[in-house]
């Protein structure tokens, strides 16, 4: 489905080289393949016109600053630790097929993420992405070892101050390569622990040294182990993400029989909305400029909120009496025309 092409960038660091990979697929490409008709599309005009926004790309919207900076943490755990660095994928195509959202990932022919009432579907194979672990299975098939991979998914929801239909995601996977005399319980608790160690690095990266984090089993189809990280923020534990060690299958679909390796998924808005104390999910849509400015530093700042109105200037002129004007005079007509204009 798509072509990639190869940009050299730079981190921070000058030691090391990432290299980012960006769709040859254009924007206006898509939105035509969301319009053609078929039975099965059920995307409407208003999921379609947020396809070419990328949020996560926007400079100083809060979900690239979350964005840039676990891409840079993850990136220094790897020069830290020796590790290969991690390959950005940031700009593709949110079309894909049913078995790469589905199927390459082991989840149930009857589970309900498949429905139409849950998924927006072009046709009976092609859909727009859930989830970027979409794209997991591409490209540990095509032989790439450690990849953070962020765009926009899409689910049908409700729309209320937490839920959208449209929110960002990230994964990270990295796949290890062991000797032969390492056995597959070894291989699998190494890799446990590096998952570990870089996610609980990644949340006082981004909650601050001394934040508290608690470890709990959970369940995904395509990994095991799985866990979930939580954070305790204000006095309650938050859900930050989840992971866990790449299920077998998983790789024996990728040809990858006897390879290990692990994989992470979050939420950037959920992120965001915790860090920048942002109280609804719908603000990071807005194009008012009394958003976006504040957040012009790239630095994590608390939200200032404003007024849900737009800001409306009036001018007001009228004749000055011979005698002169007192300001309690312009005051005092002020409050009768607000007072009569409130009671008519």
């Amino acid at each position: 489905m798509h072509t990639l092409c190869r940009i050299p960038y730079l981190l921070v660091s000058p030691k090391l080289l990432r290299p980012r990979y960006c769709s040859s697929q254009a924007s206006s490409e898509v939105i035509q393949l969301l319009k053609v008709p078929h039975a099965k599309n059920n995307i409407p005009a208003s999921i379609i016109q947020k396809v070419d926004k990328k949020l996560h790309l926007k400079r100083h919207h809060p979900l690239n600053i979350i964005k840039t900076k676990i891409e840079d943490y993850c990136n220094k755990y790897a020069l830290d630790n020796e590790q290969n660095s991690f390959t950005i994928y940031d700009n593709l195509s949110p079309i894909v097929t049913t078995k790469q959202c589905f199927d390459d990932l082991l989840v149930a022919s009857d589970h309900i993420s498949r429905s139409s009432s849950d998924t927006y579907y072009l046709n009976e194979s092609t859909l727009l992405r859930t989830h970027t672990s979409a794209h997991q299975s591409q490209f540990i098939r095509s032989g790439v070892d450690s990849f953070l991979c962020t765009g926009d998914v899409y689910r049908r929801d409700e729309i209320d101050a937490s839920h959208y239909p449209v929110f960002h995601q990230m994964e990270g996977v990295r796949i290890f390569n062991f000797k032969e005399n390492v056995s597959v319980n070894d291989a699998k608790a190494i890799i446990e622990n590096d998952l570990k160690n870089i996610l609980t690095g990644l949340a006082k990266h981004l909650f601050g040294k001394d934040c508290e984090m608690r470890w709990r089993n959970d369940y995904f189809p395509f990994t095991t182990p799985s866990f979930e990280l939580e954070v305790k923020f204000n006095d309650a534990w938050l859900e930050v993400l989840g992971c866990g060690v790449i299920h077998d299958q998983v790789m024996a679909n990728c040809n990858k029989t006897n390879k290990y390796g692990w994989a992470f998924g979050l939420g950037l808005e959920r992120l965001a909305m915790i860090l920048f104390s942002i109280p609804d999910i719908r603000l990071f849509w807005s194009d008012d400029e009394r958003f976006s400015n504040q957040f012009k530093s790239n630095d994590i700042i608390k939200f200032q909120p404003y007024s849900k109105f737009p800001l409306c200037y009036k001018d007001v002129s009228f004749w000055l009496p011979a005698e002169g004007l007192h300001i309690n005079d312009v005051y005092e007509g002020k409050q009768y025309t607000l007072y009569s204009s409130d009671h008519h």
